[in-house]
């Protein structure tokens, strides 16, 4: 297998690739058993390539594509060449998810769905509404990669070459069976930096402050086993404070949700740990 060609194969708002180097220069210096309990588009799992993971998310509609790709790759593969790049096309398959009969759809059309609007949507911005439905706008590129096929490939083989669970559950529920040795890396939806800054909609209902503080708890308990954890997240002075008791890093991200581009860059985040442990 190609191991160079195992990387997300969605575009995910607050995606990690940016921030490997700062990221792993914090990893302990062997990791069990690892988890995520927000899988997103699983940039540092792909770079890590652990051979145990229990991966999760609570969006459903993301699980279900890293479980087509695992199961059906050939099939995803056939069924994505037949998308286009048109604003009719577009719009028309977004609004499926409000249309009766979306829930039977196959798990295979439901997957090829999610990354052709990621694909196509402005700023490949995964985005929904109140309802749980899609609806960022069609993105206008000459020639987006709808079927990026190596990566494809490479991702599937990883995922049946190894022990990797995928889950959809509540962040909480995942990890009851975590062990000391497991490594956990949280990247929840974060907090906002300011009151029209606000985008939690990766699912929905979103994840507000009542979230963060019950991650924060988690944390705590985590740690009280001896389970390591890393954590991700805006520099807010809530989330300091939440945090207070940890080890806190501070990073510069460049971010690029906001639909103006010069309001678009560098942003503080923190990363956040309870171990002393740096990899060699």
């Amino acid at each position: 297998m190609a191991k160079s060609k195992i990387a997300p194969f969605l575009k995910w708002v607050g995606g990690k690739r940016q921030l490997m180097a700062a990221i792993t220069e914090l990893l302990p210096d062997n990791i069990g058993t690892y988890y995520e309990p927000f899988i997103g588009g699983g940039a540092l799992l792909f770079h890590l390539k652990p051979q145990k993971a229990v991966i999760n998310d609570y969006n459903e509609e993301l699980i279900n594509v890293y479980k087509v790709i695992k199961e059906e790759v050939d099939n995803l593969i056939v069924d994505l060449h037949t998308h286009k790049n048109e604003s009719d096309y577009f719009y028309d398959l977004r609004i499926q998810d409000r249309q009766e009969g979306f829930e039977k759809w196959s798990p295979l059309k439901k997957a090829s769905r999610v990354i052709y609007l990621n694909k196509t949507c402005f700023n490949g911005l995964y985005r929904v509404n109140r309802s749980g439905e899609f609806n960022a706008p069609f993105g206008r590129y000459k020639n987006p990669n709808i079927v990026n096929e190596k990566t494809l490939r490479a991702v599937s083989q990883y995922l049946n070459e190894n022990d990797i669970q995928l889950h959809s559950k509540d962040f909480e529920t995942v990890l009851k069976k975590a062990k000391k040795e497991a490594f956990v890396y949280f990247d929840p939806p974060y907090d906002p930096v300011s009151k029209s800054a606000n985008f939690t909609g990766y699912v929905q209902g979103g994840f507000g402050e009542a979230d963060q503080i019950r991650l924060r708890d988690l944390c705590i308990k985590l740690d009280k086993k001896g389970i390591r954890f890393l954590l991700s997240n805006a520099a807010t002075p809530f989330i300091k404070d939440l945090y207070q008791d940890f080890d806190i890093q501070y990073v510069k991200a460049i971010r690029s949700i906001n639909s103006n581009g010069k309001k678009r860059g560098g942003v503080d985040e923190v990363l956040i740990r309870n171990y002393e442990s740096i990899q060699k």
